[in-house]
């Protein structure tokens, strides 16, 4: 089960049936099946908070990503600065919709075991992310 919920923001105009089926389709390219996910969409004050509570990060970021995997099991906890996610989009010149689905998906990649801090594995994560925003047209 998918769920979606905001704290402290409205909540993203995200066509809700249609995304699960497309974080669906993601998983099981991964061979993965989606079991517990839960997406939290915040403002940057929040994710501030998160990031300096759980991972000991004093700086802004677009998503954080909780792994509770069991086997090919996607689960986990996505926290979601939508403000950030504006901000890039602004930065990168993206429509903010699309730069909001990449952010959701690309906690879904991690979940299936793409990183991205490591020598090349952003290139990875990117190639990854759009192979993944061509599947939701």
């Amino acid at each position: 089960m998918i769920t979606y919920n905001a704290e402290g923001v409205k909540m993203p105009n995200i066509k809700k049936r249609a995304t699960t089926a497309w974080i669906r389709s993601v998983a099981a390219e991964y061979g993965r099946k989606v079991g517990e996910v839960g997406y939290l969409f915040v403002n940057d004050e929040k994710i501030l908070e998160v990031n300096n509570e759980y991972l000991g990060h004093d700086y802004y970021t677009d998503i954080i990503t909780f792994d509770y995997d069991e086997d090919n099991m996607v689960n986990g906890d996505l926290v979601i600065s939508l403000d950030t996610v504006r901000t890039n989009a602004e930065k990168f010149g993206k429509p903010y919709e699309e730069e909001l689905h990449r952010v959701i998906i690309h906690g879904i990649l991690h979940l299936c075991g793409i990183n991205d801090k490591g020598p090349g594995e952003r290139e990875t994560m990117e190639a990854a992310e759009n192979r993944a925003l061509a599947m939701r047209k």
